[in-house]
């Protein structure tokens, strides 16, 4: 086996262990401790997400036209989320969320935190989604202000974070 699949694989499996253990320590309506890999090969912690700024957490599908519609308007006014620091979690593979990302210009905004969660599914059950999108606002402290479960939550999630210090 090649000395870069045996790395890959590693990475892999120190990715989903650490998902596994992170189910352990969340709260109920505390933002949870979710993983993701980006596509530049890191793992991202929620606990890296820059204190001080609420946090707009999105969990959305690459191939989901919903979420793709949704993002093609974010992107129309990314001034709208500039005082918040947003992550957006998949869980399909990290080549899709590249796609993905390059398709929306994502990696130019320096607040957006793109990832996948892979197969520990650990936001997609901590939630109990079966659908997508699905939006979360919390606080600069972590605290849940609201949660929907599709993109048309969008506007009143835009209007809470401007009313938010």
């Amino acid at each position: 086996m090649p000395l870069c699949s045996i790395k890959y694989l590693l990475l892999v499996g120190v990715f989903l262990y650490t998902s596994f253990t992170t189910s352990l320590h969340a709260q109920a309506g505390k933002l949870p401790p979710f993983r993701v890999l980006q596509t530049n090969g890191k793992v991202f912690k929620a606990e890296e997400l820059p204190f001080g700024k609420p946090i707009v957490l999105i969990y959305f599908s690459p191939d989901c036209d919903h979420c793709d519609v949704m993002t093609k308007e974010m992107m129309k006014q990314p001034e709208k989320y500039k005082k918040a620091s947003v992550a957006m979690v998949t869980y399909l593979p990290v080549d899709q969320v590249g796609k993905f990302v390059q398709k929306h210009g994502l990696a130019k905004l320096s607040n957006f935190y793109v990832g996948t969660e892979g197969t520990s599914f650990f936001l997609r059950n901590y939630y109990k989604l079966n659908k997508m999108p699905f939006l979360a606002l919390y606080t600069k402290n972590g605290d849940l202000v609201k949660s929907y479960t599709d993109e048309s939550g969008m506007p009143q999630l835009v209007k809470q974070l401007s009313t938010l210090k």
